[in-house]
């Protein structure tokens, strides 16, 4: 097959794009350049789409000897990603990046010009399992269950399957894929990961949304409405915060309160007790299926609701409203704007995002 491999400059989409050759597919590379003003050097793990990456990206390309693009996306990737991170956190959710550039920016606008281009797949250095089921291909947690990355790809559709390839999918472990690249004589073996958010490279999310989001002055509640302190912009809190809250009222008990809501509309962030983060549960309208759709109604189902947390057993609704999971235990501490992700065991049944929760446990009115 004609395969575009995108090559972010790390280890893993090196090593990806080489088994893509060796399999006797016809290869071409590409890095995306994200920002017009990226920074010339990565800082260990922080940042990413850099100068330097760029030719990292170049140099395994050279040794595998396939041709290789830079391609300039950095006008979607400002409207698709950071102006929608932006506007969710203006909007009192929490939004989640990294699945907005894999559904909008590479497997959507990347797909879409690889596939206009006349390439058959995109293939990247993702770890998920693809598989040829009953009904089309699925998409699978990856082998290695501590690099599994099928959680972030849960906004591929049935159509976007069928035209990727992730080749790392069955690799036991990350130190075989170093070992690999080192053994390839790839530079990037021991690069370390990016894990922060690759448009805030130093890390600090509060002070980057205060500069776009701006500050005000508003009211820090209890879950009676009781005012208990102040805050300089609901922006900067998220649900299941606990320091940096600066309350100038102490819960009755004494206990630490927690970030339960952010009301963006009154400026007005929500706290209370630990055990109010339990949520009973949650439902989203905007959805999309990995594959074969649920029947409408009800079904069994395990949700994930973020990157690294572990999956809970849960019964789902699909109807005209959208998707409602309610989980045989409660979650912990969900926030508007995440995503949730359903499996059938490994597999991937579909994503949508949250834009309701219910708690768990009822607020206790204050005697009058």
């Amino acid at each position: 097959m004609r395969i575009l491999a995108a090559m972010s400059g790390g280890v893993d989409s090196a090593v990806a794009a080489a088994r893509a050759v060796d399999a006797g597919h016809d290869v071409v590379g590409v890095h995306l350049a994200l920002s017009r003003a990226g920074g010339t050097l990565r800082t260990g793990s922080r940042g990413c789409c850099t100068i330097e990456d760029a030719m990292d990206a170049r140099r395994a390309a050279d040794l595998l000897g396939i041709p290789f693009y830079v391609w300039d996306f950095s006008e979607r990737f400002r409207d698709d990603v950071i102006d929608d991170f932006v506007a969710e956190y203006r909007a009192g959710r929490t939004p989640n990046p990294c699945m907005r550039c894999n559904e909008r920016i590479k497997f959507a606008a990347l797909l879409e010009r690889a596939l206009e281009l006349g390439f058959d797949a995109v293939c990247t250095g993702h770890y998920a399992l693809l598989v040829d089921g009953p009904a089309g291909r699925e998409l699978h947690r990856a082998s290695d269950a501590a690099k599994d990355q099928s959680y972030v790809l849960g906004v591929l559709t049935a159509e976007q399957l069928a035209h990727t390839l992730f080749p790392l999918g069955d690799t036991p472990s990350k130190a075989l894929v170093r070992a690999e690249a080192e053994a390839r004589g790839l530079t990037v073996a021991h690069k370390p990961d990016s894990h922060d958010i690759c448009f805030i490279p130093d890390g600090d999310t509060r002070g980057w949304l205060a500069e776009r989001v701006g500050t005000a002055t508003g009211a820090i509640v209890d879950r009676t409405g009781a005012v208990v302190g102040s805050h300089e912009g609901a922006h900067a809190f998220t649900v299941g915060q606990r320091r940096g809250l600066s309350l100038g009222v102490p819960a009755p008990d004494g206990k630490p309160r927690f970030v339960l809501e952010v009301r963006p509309v009154s400026n007005t962030v929500v706290v209370g007790p630990k055990e109010a983060l339990a949520t009973a549960e949650i439902g989203g309208e905007r959805f999309s299926w990995a594959g074969r759709a649920p029947v409408a109604g009800l079904f069994d189902c395990e949700v994930q609701i973020r990157a690294h947390a572990d999956p809970v057993a849960a019964v789902a609704v699909l109807d005209e409203s959208g998707v409602t999971v309610r989980p045989r235990h409660p979650f912990d501490g969900v926030a508007p704007g995440q995503t949730a992700v359903l499996y059938d065991g490994t597999r991937v049944i579909g994503q949508f995002t949250i834009d309701r929760t219910m708690s768990a446990v009822p607020v206790r009115r204050r005697p009058s």
